[in-house]
């Protein structure tokens, strides 16, 4: 370990050591995560070619985060879409959405954490297509109730004001949380009050690696493998076991990692 990964990891030491129960069944599992996200960075720092190593993590990305969603199209499908904009897949609408996800991914760039921002990400994902019951995605925030599983979300008439209070809770926490733990609060929050009729994951998933990357730390993928165990780690957090929700971000972010440090070995 190099003598600026000793000297971050000591000052994270006390953080770790206070939340590490509270976090993981696995204790040594938040050290690790800080390693890593070091060494990435360090590692970006000296590659080359860092633009096919982000464009690479989209499309990884893109494919999982779609697929959680329902999406069936094959992640070469994918990543031919995003390196020709070729649209030629056989369900155009999931082919539209691929390429509508790098540009929302590249807009997390110009992201601001404010109302205008988030409907702005939104349009971009889903403009052009068309929802399960073949109607166009409707514009701003939701105008009906929604129940995700057994969990019921924001009441339309709340929407405005409950993403209101929770990008000031961001603002107003984001030095005093560790990112990590800042990123799973808000993704946590952001899919309880699901302020749109559908893409609330995908956009969720977006502004989550906005905090990450703004605080310093490399993005993360939720893996479609994994799906069900998201749900169900989401679920257990309303029900207040967060340690569960927490376990599985960390193994998800922990796997990510692992990816990361896989493509810039290739560069």
């Amino acid at each position: 370990m190099d003598k600026i990964t000793k000297e971050e990891l000591n000052f994270k030491l006390g953080f770790l050591k206070s939340i590490n129960k509270e976090l993981s069944y696995d204790g040594n599992l938040p050290e690790k995560i800080e390693e890593k996200a070091i060494k990435i960075n360090n590692l970006k720092e000296i590659k080359k070619h860092p633009k096919s190593v982000e464009t690479d993590f989209a499309i990884k990305f893109i494919f999982n985060s779609n697929n959680i969603e329902g999406s069936k199209i094959p992640e070469q499908a994918v990543k031919k879409i995003i390196e020709t904009g070729n649209l030629g897949y056989k369900n155009k609408n999931e082919a539209r959405e691929a390429l509508n996800s790098i540009d929302a991914f590249e807009y997390l760039k110009d992201f601001n954490f404010n109302l205008e921002s988030i409907k702005r990400l939104y349009y971009i994902l889903t403009k052009k297509l068309l929802m399960d019951n073949r109607n166009p995605y409707p514009r701003g925030f939701k105008t009906v109730d929604l129940v995700v599983g057994n969990s019921p979300t924001s009441d339309p008439k709340d929407v405005k004001r409950e993403l209101e209070e929770l990008i000031k809770w961001y603002k107003k926490n984001k030095k005093k949380i560790h990112p990590l733990i800042l990123a799973y609060d808000f993704h946590l929050e952001y899919e309880r009050i699901h302020p749109f009729r559908d893409a609330n994951g995908r956009t969720g998933r977006l502004i989550l690696n906005k905090i990450l990357i703004q605080n310093g730390y490399p993005p993360i993928i939720v893996h479609k493998e994994n799906k069900e165990s998201y749900f169900n780690a989401i679920a257990s957090a309303r029900d207040g076991r967060k340690k569960k929700y927490y376990q599985f971000m960390l193994k998800q972010t922990n796997k990510s990692y692992d990816y990361l440090l896989g493509i810039l070995d290739k560069y």
